[in-house]
């Protein structure tokens, strides 16, 4: 992935990511309409950000991805949300960067865990109390999932 194409995917991808969030947090569900919105992302700017041959090739990450996230999901390890956020959002991740994606998402798996946990007993939550997320014993990865495109997307920008 070069800096050029995370560019020309950051401003649209950046609304959705907080949306998905936001989403999953309040009804534990990541939306259609998101996913949707991330595919049609890739479809309009993909040829711009990687060229002709490279978008096309990219489109394959997205069968590959549903396919091993929904086996992911049947086995019970993660909610079909998800997998399919996971699979929209795979053309614009590259597999070179696989080791930096999956350090990116483990950085924020584990700071929106520590951060949701913490801000359920401050103040923040008489803001939004009506969060399925603040109960549930499952924890919301749309906030996770999202701020890891977002931050990939933002260090190979800044880096590359």
């Amino acid at each position: 992935m070069t800096a050029y194409a995370a560019y020309w995917f950051l401003p649209a991808v950046i609304p959705i990511a907080i949306y998905v969030s936001w989403s999953d947090m309040s009804s534990m569900k990541i939306t259609n309409k998101s996913v949707m919105a991330l595919v049609i992302v890739y479809a309009i700017l993909g040829p711009f950000a990687f060229g002709l041959p490279m978008y096309l090739w990219q489109w394959l990450h997205l069968p590959v991805m549903l396919a091993v996230c929904i086996l992911l999901w049947a086995a019970r390890v993660m909610g079909a949300g998800d997998a399919k956020f996971i699979a929209a959002a795979a053309p614009m991740l590259a597999v070179a960067d696989l080791d930096l994606i999956l350090r990116v998402f483990a950085a924020c798996l584990i700071a929106s865990l520590i951060v949701h946990r913490l801000a359920k007993h401050t103040p923040i939550r008489a803001q939004v109390p009506h969060w399925k997320s603040w109960e549930d014993k499952r924890f919301p990865k749309g906030l996770p999932l999202s701020m890891t495109l977002v931050f990939y997307l933002l260090l190979v920008a800044a880096y590359r």
